[in-house]
């Protein structure tokens, strides 16, 4: 799980180094995108699979495919090779997911779990903080090339270990699989996720490749849920909206992830930007929230069979609004300190629901369901981070726009005509990539290309509307955690059960 979670993280260190040598500037971000696109679609596959054929089965499957992607992106020889290869490697990282967790629903006990799956759910946040300095590790000391080749060792080891130890829990009856509900699916999600990651970015929100991919996924996606109805055994049965804890528990992990991804790619944005840190020293400040939020996972575990789901997911959701909002009051006083405090509030907060939200819908529904229920958790997900990082980089655009030219603009008219081709520069700069403006202040060689009397005048301004835009991003942030919060009083009873749970293995 470490290594496919590292996997969406890493690739970003050693990116400078694989364009040096395969060059594709311009389709660089696809390295991650290729990635995140497979491994979001396959999840919930993964997970019916799991019901259907068995756990063993899927999970070395994915092991072997990740293994795979990561041998072929070693040995890529052109951009175009790589992305291709990374879609393969996403496929099996998106199959390995929702696994562990799944099998932890088979093992223990419903009062063991939340402790267990807090431990697992500690493993993406340590991913998302170690990535970058395991990528830029490995780039200095050896090749880029084996950002991927270290996958093999690991991989290989968990594939025997897993091979020999884990059971397969399975169905009975014969097999059918839901073809066109697998490729409806995928082209919907796809589609979505291509229109979210585009938006904004590297076309108009109302353009018409975004109109189209939007409407692509509509059709693709309504065309699913028709198929799942009459399917018979469908990827996604739709029955599971029907019931109140399945739809109130996947909307609460949905709004969630779109603050939480939104806090973790802004906060080092603020640290560098405004505070003036190194990306090594922003990304050691989000530390204390891996550490808060794996430590507030284990003693959730305990404290669940105590206060309740209900009680234990609420006080963890007020808590991570707590957070946004103190991380809304973030100004260019913000000591480094303050700062970590905040996300520590923030990773209790996330400890303390998000192992809980899959252990609730693993205790609500039978054994036969729990692979489709347990990867239906973590699909709503990643796609609710993918629409955080959208919807809230749209509002930092947005703001930024606007502040830049309410703030900026009427000083750079006040320069001598002697600049005034980079007084155009910035100004088209302000209305089409307002972010690319900021990317001065996290790099000081760009930064001294710039004359030292201009500097003093512009770098205020965009420190202070750096400030009021995530300011804006971190309020917006809470509004989706908030209305997280109130769903949570629409969560049932839900019991934990303390005995072990009785599973048809193969050899049964």
């Amino acid at each position: 799980m470490l290594f496919s979670a590292l996997e969406g993280t890493i690739v970003g260190t050693a990116m400078p180094r694989i364009v040096g040598e395969l060059g594709g500037l311009g389709v660089m971000t696809w390295l991650t995108t290729a990635y995140m696109l497979s491994s979001t679609s396959v999840v919930p596959i993964a997970g019916k699979l799991a019901d259907m054929i068995g756990r063993k089965s899927v999970y070395v499957t994915g092991l072997v495919i990740f293994m795979i992607g990561s041998v072929l992106s070693g040995m890529a020889n052109s951009m175009t090779q790589l992305i291709i290869f990374r879609a393969i490697q996403g496929i099996g990282g998106g199959v390995m997911m929702p696994m562990a967790m799944i099998i932890i629903g088979d093992i223990f006990t419903g009062a063991q779990r939340a402790k267990w799956q807090g431990v697992f759910g500690g493993i993406f946040g340590m991913a998302s903080i170690i990535g970058p300095q395991i990528g830029g590790w490995i780039v200095d000391t050896l090749n880029w090339r084996w950002v991927f080749y270290i996958n093999l060792p690991v991989g290989i080891l968990a594939t025997i270990l897993i091979s020999i130890g884990l059971k397969n829990v399975r169905t009975e009856g014969p097999i059918k699989f839901d073809i066109w509900g697998m490729f409806t699916m995928i082209a919907g999600v796809v589609s979505l996720l291509l229109g979210l990651t585009f938006a904004g970015s590297e076309y108009a929100w109302g353009s018409w490749q975004i109109i189209t991919l939007f409407l692509v996924a509509l059709v693709f996606l309504v065309s699913f849920i028709q198929i799942e109805r009459k399917a018979e055994e469908p990827i996604l049965p739709m029955h599971l909206f029907q019931n109140k804890t399945f739809s109130v528990l996947n909307g609460i992990g949905f709004l969630m992830s779109v603050g939480m991804f939104g806090a973790i790619m802004f906060v080092p944005l603020f640290m560098q930007g405004i505070i003036g840190m190194s990306p090594s020293q922003s990304g050691t400040m989000m530390m204390p929230m891996m550490l808060s939020m794996l430590a507030a996972s284990i003693l959730g575990g305990m404290l669940v069979r105590r206060i309740g789901v209900r009680t234990q997911i609420t006080i963890g959701m007020i808590l991570v609004g707590i957070a946004f909002w103190l991380l809304h009051t973030m100004n260019m006083d913000t000591e480094m300190f303050v700062a970590m405090t905040y996300m520590a509030v923030l990773g209790l907060g996330m400890g303390l629901v998000n192992p809980v939200i899959t252990l609730a819908l693993q205790e609500s529904f039978p054994k036969s369901q729990l692979g489709v229920v347990t990867s239906s958790s973590q699909f709503f997900r990643q796609i609710g981070g993918t629409f955080g990082m959208t919807i809230l980089g749209a509002v930092m655009n947005h703001r930024s726009s606007a502040s830049l030219t309410e703030q900026l603009v009427p000083t750079l008219e006040q320069l001598p005509l002697e600049a005034h081709g980079m007084v155009e520069k910035f100004e088209a700069m302000i209305q089409e990539s307002p972010q690319g403006l900021y990317s001065m202040l996290l790099s000081p060689d760009t930064l001294a290309q710039i004359p030292l009397p201009i500097q003093e005048m512009i770098v205020p301004i965009l420190k202070t509307t750096l400030v009021d835009s995530l300011q804006h991003v971190f309020l917006y942030g809470l509004i989706f955690v908030a209305l997280g919060a109130l769903l949570t009083f629409f969560i049932g009873r839900i019991q934990l059960s303390g005995m072990t749970p009785k599973v048809k293995t193969e050899t049964e």
